[in-house]
């Protein structure tokens, strides 16, 4: 079974991966397939969890390709938190796209409010996705240890669950 990190970024999901690399039966990355184009960017192999903020904008394709096939995870942190570290990467990479693509040039003033309106965006579109799936999981940054181990289980992972867990412990990909 695969498995999907949705999230909108600056939440944790390279902690998440960090963790997965202690399970032994399933591969695991994050944003492995970011640049790839066509069939190439969802092509997975099975038994791999990845998490990547950009399959927000792939959920009518991975539905197309996994359906209901895999387990979906939605990977949250503190609206508040995330909004504060977008807000020092307004420059490059997603929230950039987003204002300049998505919006069209949108010349929004206020960094925060750019944040959040690109925060409700992707979560509400994980959301109405997930409303169709049954295999699916909320994950909180705040619980992440408690919350790892019942992905743990839920997976049915073998590895260095007291290892995994340690990992949360490191604040990676700080903003």
């Amino acid at each position: 079974m695969n498995i999907f990190i949705l999230n909108t970024g600056r939440c944790g999901s390279t902690t998440f991966i960090k963790a997965c690399r202690h399970i032994r039966n399933y591969s695991c990355g994050h944003e492995t397939l970011a640049s790839q184009i066509g069939a190439a960017r969802l092509d997975y192999p099975l038994n791999h969890i990845e998490a990547d903020n950009r399959l927000s904008w792939y959920l009518g394709r991975l539905d197309a390709k996994y359906a209901d096939n895999a387990l979906y995870v939605h990977l949250h942190r503190d609206r508040s938190k995330v909004i504060k570290s977008f807000s020092n990467r307004r420059e490059f990479g997603i929230l950039q796209a987003y204002e300049n693509g998505i919006l069209i040039d949108a010349a929004i003033d206020n960094v925060n409010e750019l944040a959040e309106d690109y925060i409700e965006t992707v979560n509400e579109n994980i959301n109405f996705f997930l409303k169709f799936k049954s295999h699916k999981m909320d994950f909180n940054l705040e619980s992440a240890k408690q919350d790892f181990k019942t992905f743990w289980g839920l997976i049915g992972a073998s590895g260095n669950l007291d290892a995994a867990l340690n990992e949360w412990d490191t604040n990676y990909n700080a903003s």
